[in-house]
Order: structure tokens, then C-alpha cells, then sequence
């Protein structure tokens, strides 16, 4: 098993890999997955977010954009950070 201060020794050394992005998902993707992991129905992320159902679908699909403060509102009633909805992709290392 490997400590925390092994992996900062490796982390130190760069002897480590990345781990591969193996799926890339929109910020509607994310929203979907997240709502449906906590077995959510649009009409009920619908009801604690005040936002209609046709709006939560519209996001989901791509056909409507979350933005900053959708967002902040989906991710209070799913319990997540902002983040995790708008940038399900974001890598540091291609970050500009």
C-alpha cells in the first residue's frame, strides 16, 4: 500500500503516470449522469431547482446552455460542486 508521503515522494520525482481520460462528456452528459447515479428524475431535480423539466431536458440534450448560475442552482440540489457540471473535462494540464 502506498502512503501519503510515498506518493508525494513520487509525485516529487515525477515518477508517475497520468491517468487517461477514458470519457468525454458535455456538461449536459455530466448533468445527466450525476442526476441519474442519485436516481433523479427530471421532473424532481425539476422541483428542487424550481427550474422547469423541459428546461432540465433542453440542458441535458445540448440544446440549452447551463451557464455559471444554472449551474450553481443544479448543484446545490445535487450536492456537487459547480465544477463538476460545467467542466466535467477540464484538465489542468491543457488548462490555458
Amino acid at each position: 500500500m502506498i502512503t501519503g508521503k510515498k506518493v508525494k515522494e513520487i509525485l516529487k520525482r515525477g515518477e508517475f503516470s497520468p491517468a487517461k481520460t477514458r470519457v468525454y462528456m458535455t456538461p449536459g452528459q455530466s448533468l445527466r449522469v450525476i442526476r441519474e447515479l442519485q436516481e433523479l428524475s427530471q421532473n424532481e431535480l425539476g422541483r428542487r431547482t424550481e427550474l422547469p423539466q423541459s428546461t432540465i431536458s433542453g440542458m441535458e440534450s445540448g440544446r440549452i446552455n447551463i451557464g455559471v448560475e444554472r449551474a450553481k442552482v443544479l448543484a446545490r440540489a445535487l450536492r456537487v460542486h459547480p465544477a463538476v457540471i460545467v467542466f466535467p473535462g477540464w484538465e489542468v494540464g491543457k488548462a490555458s
